[in-house]
């Protein structure tokens, strides 16, 4: 299993090294970038459990931008928006998206800690369905393998 890696994307960079320190000193493999365009960098380089996502974000692509790309890139990572009061609706928009769940700025620490417990819960128990169905598939269809590697 790989370690819980996490990326923070916020424009605010006092705010981004903060939790970024305070994750890493969890031992959480976690990593910060300023923007959606560096978040989407990021995301074609390396995978990601839980991507922790500003909504408001000033530049080319804010956050409900930056999620549908990231959510095409990698399906199944899950986002936790963090949104401030004025931006709720946004939130809602983004969980339509796909977003696992929202926190409103600012946030306790060990709230913070908790959802992306509970995102990751998720994630790596779709990551484990997905290799249960390839593993029964693989018993009942090995010919399959073969088949693929004609291609």
């Amino acid at each position: 299993m790989h370690t819980f890696r996490i990326l923070v994307v916020d424009d605010e960079v006092d705010f981004l090294e903060t939790i970024v320190k305070r994750l890493n000193k969890r031992k959480l493999d976690a990593t910060g970038v300023t923007s959606g365009e560096e978040a989407i960098q990021a995301l074609k380089e390396q995978l990601y459990d839980v991507v922790l996502l500003d909504i408001k974000m000033p530049g080319g692509m804010d956050g409900i931008e930056t999620l549908r790309e990231i959510k095409r890139l990698q399906p199944l990572v899950e986002v936790l928006l963090l949104t401030g009061h004025a931006s709720v609706e946004t939130s809602i928009e983004g969980m339509k998206l796909g977003a696992f769940d929202y926190l409103l700025k600012p946030m306790k620490f060990e709230d913070l800690l908790t959802k992306m417990a509970q995102a990751f819960e998720k994630k790596a128990s779709q990551d484990s369905k997905i290799r249960n169905a390839k593993i029964q598939e693989l018993i009942r269809y090995p010919s399959r393998v073969f088949e693929q590697e004609k291609e």
